[in-house]
């Protein structure tokens, strides 16, 4: 983990409508991620805002009968409350039709208007308004918008575009070179097969008034206002002193983490890194796209009328709880599936049964064998084995948290630490200190309460930054405050005598008086990136052994094999010719998947996929450990 500076931001949000459970996500997740730096001492700079220009704001406040500003004006006052009410650490705060980011842009878009990486053209093509961009005939989908589905419209007008084509093959490279600039590494592919299958067409950056009048009006030509997006997407540099104070920006760009959701992958890999080599500014380290929540099978969206309110989360459940599902139940860049159901449970799993009742015994515990002080214990509390075992496991989830926070898996390291958790609650049934105590054993009731309240101490640390307000009480009852990361790692922090002090439950279990009151449970959701035994089991995995290889005529990468698989014999194309010769595959044992529906590679039918693993510019064959009695064997 660097300890130079930390740099968060959220993307901006659209103020046509209220904040739905995408929004407090992202959110909530750049504040966890701020959280943590801060709480081992890095500096910390965390940004999120809304984005106040565009035909979408235009159109609400239309249908609204307000201005422009006054819809953004009454708008924006709902994601401010949401972010206090979520426990929201933002350091700042931007709206693009504040002075200090409009004037900026303006200063960009002359500058660049400047040096001719804009220009003045006529254009004709399809426009989404609910993205806001234009798209080619051949990128359109059954005749709409390819990103979101809806209808588009044919637009001929005079424009202003920005230079974006020229940086296609320098932006490829930047990519190759720089992996951790989009991650997961999978969204940089789709980055880089964007790019490598299109010519990369000049962006439209202007929209004219008498289409569109609510943005920010060019320098070089009062007609037409800026284009959403290349106005909304200078807002992570106006907000920190660009162009107006060097220091402040030294300081935090490049920013460390920009995170958004998946569907605006385009934007921030392809135009937002664009524009900034065009004005000479270095690029973020990574922008870091997330999945998206679904009900169901389909994704949250305000148009489907089927999004989450965050508010009404809270108010049933409390914001910690809220919080720390969100973080817990998605794997950073999968998709994940909101239910009450689900919520619910993990609720009453994690923080319920486990957290929260350990606690409760622990103090109560303490109360009753300890006179309500905390046990003086001496250096050999952690010579037995039992002992010994429990902080070995919560040291493990310290080394798990700050491992998930440099590789943005955060629900692992949560994961490690309610391991912490149920571990402490098996030591009390080992140890039994109420059998400790009949047995008058006083010392060893010490160890045994002390051990279970400094465990509860650094897993409240861990889990402060995404429960900060449920922590500070778990901690208040031995007598301490804030986390200090100095001392994650060191037993025997709590002073003997501090005088504990008594909780109410910290998440009172969710019970439901009769079976009406219970959430209806949605079905099972695909979540992108991960797939069922079910169907893990339909692919027939085989060994078939090669017998003859050639290379495919006019292909350089094709080899065509003739393979045996058991008693059949087969034909297979594989793309390995740069790999291996076909002298040097033939008479290997090789993997395949045998039920892949045949298909015509370059005119030549191949029966089947072999596997390969590759890493780089390396490709190796998946070969099998020894040899086999005969080909067609199951691969498990």
């Amino acid at each position: 983990m660097s300890d130079k500076s930390y740099y968060v931001t959220t993307p901006i949000y659209y103020v046509n409508d209220k904040p739905h459970i995408g929004h407090a996500y992202t959110t909530i997740l750049a504040d966890v991620l701020a959280n943590y730096h801060r709480l081992l001492g890095v500096p910390t700079w965390f940004l999120t805002g809304t984005d106040e220009h565009g035909q979408k704001v235009q159109q609400a406040a239309e249908k609204n009968g307000l201005t422009p500003q006054q819809q953004c004006d009454q708008t924006v006052v709902r994601f401010q409350e949401l972010w206090k009410r979520l426990e929201i650490t933002n350091d700042d705060f931007i709206r693009t039709t504040e002075d200090r980011h409009k004037v900026i842009v303006q200063e960009v878009l002359q500058d660049l208007f400047a040096r001719d990486e804009i220009y003045r053209a006529d254009y004709q093509g399809w426009y989404c308004v609910g993205c806001e961009r234009f798209f080619a005939e051949k990128d359109l989908v059954d005749g709409n918008c390819p990103e979101c589905g809806r209808k588009v419209d044919a637009i001929q007008e005079t424009n202003y575009f920005f230079r974006m084509s020229k940086y296609q093959d320098w932006l490829i490279d930047y990519i190759e070179t720089h992996p951790e600039f989009i991650q997961p590494d999978f969204r940089a592919n789709e980055t880089l097969g964007f790019l490598k299958t299109k010519k990369l067409q000049d962006l439209c950056i202007s929209r004219p008034k008498s289409r569109l009048a609510w943005g920010i009006e060019l320098p070089f030509d009062k007609d037409f206002v800026t284009y959403v997006w290349f106005d909304a997407l200078l807002n992570y540099i106006t907000a920190i002193g660009y162009k107006r104070d060097d220091k402040k920006f030294n300081q935090w760009w490049p920013a460390t983490h920009q995170l958004i959701g998946k569907d605006i992958l385009t934007t921030h890999t392809v135009y937002w890194p664009t524009m900034l080599k065009a004005m000479n500014v270095p690029l973020p380290k990574t922008v870091f796209a997330h999945g998206w929540w679904l009900t169901g099978r389909t994704k949250m969206s305000k148009s489907l009328g089927n999004v989450v309110n965050p508010m009404e989360m809270v108010d049933r459940y409390g914001v910690d709880a809220f919080r720390y599902f969100l973080i817990a139940e998605m794997t950073l860049g999968q998709d994940a599936s909101f239910t009450e159901e689900a919520f619910i449970r993990r609720y009453n799993s994690d923080l319920a049964n486990d957290l929260g009742n350990l606690l409760s015994r622990t103090v109560n515990m303490l109360g009753r064998y300890c006179d309500g002080k905390f046990p003086k214990i001496g250096n050999s509390a952690l010579d037995g084995a039992p002992e010994k075992e429990l902080w070995d496991t919560v040291q493990q989830a310290v080394v798990e948290m700050e491992s998930s926070i440099d590789t943005m898996r955060l629900n692992a390291g949560l994961t490690a630490v309610l391991t912490a958790v149920r571990k402490v609650n098996q030591y009390f049934e080992i140890k039994q200190p109420w059998t400790q105590s009949k047995e008058g054993k006083t010392e060893e009731v010490g160890i045994t309460l002390a051990l279970a309240a400094e465990s509860l101490r650094v897993c409240a640390a861990l889990l402060y930054p995404v429960m900060p307000e449920k922590m500070s009480v778990l901690r208040a009852a031995f007598g301490l405050g804030k986390p200090d990361p100095k001392l994650l790692r060191t037993f025997g922090v709590i002073k003997a005598g501090t005088a504990i002090k008594e909780t109410t439950p910290l998440f009172p279990r969710v019970e439901f008086k009769n079976e009406e009151e219970k959430p209806v449970n949605t079905e099972p959701v695909k979540v992108e990136g991960v797939i069922t035994y079910d169907e893990v089991m339909n692919v027939k995995l085989r060994t078939a052994k090669v017998l003859a290889a050639e290379k495919v005529e006019g292909a350089d990468k094709l080899l065509k094999l003739q393979i045996e698989v058991g008693e059949e014999k087969r034909q297979l194309v594989a793309g390995i010719a740069l790999h291996y010769t076909p002298e040097q595959v033939v008479g290997r044992t090789i993997v395949i998947v045998a039920n892949l529906k045949p298909a015509k590679i370059r005119g030549v039918e191949s029966q089947g996929m072999l596997l390969c693993a590759s890493i780089g510019d390396q490709m190796k064959l998946i070969t099998v450990d020894g040899e086999l009695p005969a080909t067609g064997a199951v691969v498990k």
